[in-house]
């Protein structure tokens, strides 16, 4: 990374909206959550008396749904934590690998983006 940066901070007023909806976000996502837990059968206790092996089949279906959605949610929740983070450090909208600003195009669709376009695509190649 270079040491002379260009750092351009948001302005307050455009970021007060941003961190309302963070933060609404934020509540209705753990919300969610916590109903995907309480209809889980594996978690909740609530399972079918009925041995069936549809009963069975269904009960792990939705265990597994519920599950897999648990965990998208908790990723979701991080993020929106970590933006929030970037946010009161004044680094939102800089890339978090090569210290350059993010797309407004790019933070507009995904407000918690942590990288630049080409940042991410270098990631997604290292993934594979």
């Amino acid at each position: 990374m270079e040491e002379n940066k260009k750092k351009v901070a948001f302005p307050t007023n455009l970021l007060k909206p941003l961190i309302g909806y963070l933060k609404g976000e934020q509540k209705r996502l753990k919300e969610v959550k916590k109903e995907l837990k309480e209809a889980d059968p594996f978690v909740t206790g609530n399972r079918d008396s009925d041995n069936s092996v549809d009963s069975d089949v269904a009960e792990n279906v939705e265990h597994d749904r519920a599950y897999a959605m648990r965990t998208q949610l908790s990723k979701s929740l991080v993020s929106i934590r970590k933006t929030l983070t970037r946010i009161k450090l004044g680094k939102y909208g800089i890339c978090a690998s090569c210290g350059q600003m993010i797309d407004t195009d790019r933070l507009t669709i995904k407000p918690t983006a942590e990288y630049c376009i080409s940042c991410e695509k270098k990631a997604e190649a290292k993934e594979r």
